[in-house]
């Protein structure tokens, strides 16, 4: 009997922020659809642990997003590997509560430098190994079209990521790369955790967020996974400049 090929064989994947929530559900379903995936993240041990979850298909590279010898570093080992890049997931990112009265400017640099910046540089780098087209899928937040208070910061790296996706569907476009943005609503991460001082803060704020939420519930990370499949792979091939919200309705209606 033939073999059905899985829409990514043979496809060659980076994934920042892989070591957890939505950046690892995205390798994990990556990596099922027939993709090579290359994950990073700043821990080294919380990567040995996504690796061993991941279970094949897949290399850890320990790294910084804000930091460009890292991101050079990244690729340097993709291309000594693999020679080539197919897909780009940017998605690590970092939140930190401030209002405008109170926000520091080590607040504002390190949510800048890790949401925008970051991802700058992530797709940047890439793009001297797509030299076969491929999908790029920028991680943005549908907080960029809320005005959520103490979110200010963050708020406007969400929606310049997204304004950068527009701009960068038409520079590459000749090069037979499409530019999508995916913007997750409340999703049950490491990351919404983090944002709160306990877990009893924590599970009052996911309750809210339900409670908002059109569908009545927090989004999965397989979810969002699914998502980024979909923009990645051929699936979207007529689909280039836009923004996937995958969010339960939070911000549509």
């Amino acid at each position: 009997m033939e073999r059905v090929m899985s829409h990514l064989e043979g496809k060659i994947a980076v994934i920042t922020g892989g070591s957890s929530g939505i950046g690892l559900a995205t390798a994990k379903r990556f990596v099922k659809e027939g993709a090579y995936v290359y994950i990073t993240g700043r821990r080294q041990s919380e990567l040995a642990n996504a690796k061993a979850e991941i279970g094949k298909n897949v290399t850890t590279v320990q790294g910084d997003v804000t930091s460009l010898a890292d991101l050079d570093r990244l690729y340097a080992t993709v291309k000594a590997d693999k020679g080539v890049v197919d897909i780009v997931v940017a998605n690590a990112g970092f939140i930190e509560h401030a209002q405008i009265f109170d926000l520091s400017e080590t607040h504002y640099d390190k949510t800048m430098d890790i949401n925008l910046k970051g991802t700058v540089f992530t797709v940047q780098k890439a793009l001297p190994l797509m030299t076969r087209g491929g999908s790029i899928v920028v991680v943005s937040s549908i907080v960029a079209v809320k005005g959520i208070s103490a979110h200010g910061t963050y708020t406007a790296a969400k929606a310049g990521v997204r304004a950068l996706v527009r701009v960068w569907a038409q520079e590459l476009k000749d090069k037979g790369i499409r530019v999508n943005a995916l913007s997750p609503g409340a999703t049950e991460t490491p990351i919404l955790r983090g944002q709160f001082n306990s877990d009893e803060a924590s599970d009052a704020a996911k309750k809210v967020f339900a409670s908002m939420t059109p569908l009545g519930r927090l989004g999965l990370p397989e979810e969002l996974a699914a998502g980024a499949y979909f923009l990645a792979s051929d699936q979207s091939s007529y689909v280039t400049g836009i923004d996937l919200p995958v969010d339960g309705g939070l911000a549509q209606v």
